[in-house]
């Protein structure tokens, strides 16, 4: 019996790494991640989505979009939740094999 990795079952049932549906996925993970993360810190926090909602400058529906992963977010709306968390949060952007960072 085959084994497969996990990125050889991406490439066979989403696509390759590059495609638009791969892209999509990845991006759909990463956002499920960020929302986890999200709740977790808020909850940590003792705040309702409400009171983050109003610190951020936002609505509760927004909130809970973020935490259920199913919102693509700017990243200043990203920061400001963070930031409204007392949370930091860094990007790690590579381009041409070298890493910058953000914070």
């Amino acid at each position: 019996m085959k084994v497969y990795t996990l990125d050889e079952m991406k490439d066979k049932y989403i696509g390759p790494i590059g495609t638009p549906a791969r892209n999509a996925h990845e991006n759909k993970v990463s956002m499920a991640l960020l929302g986890r993360a999200i709740r977790t810190v808020r909850k940590e926090r003792s705040l309702t989505q409400e009171q983050l909602g109003e610190l951020v400058g936002v609505q509760k529906a927004q909130i809970s979009k973020l935490e259920n992963g199913n919102h693509s977010a700017t990243i200043d709306t990203i920061l400001k939740v963070f930031s409204a968390l007392k949370a930091e949060i860094e990007f790690n952007i590579t381009v041409d094999q070298q890493a910058l960072q953000i914070r």
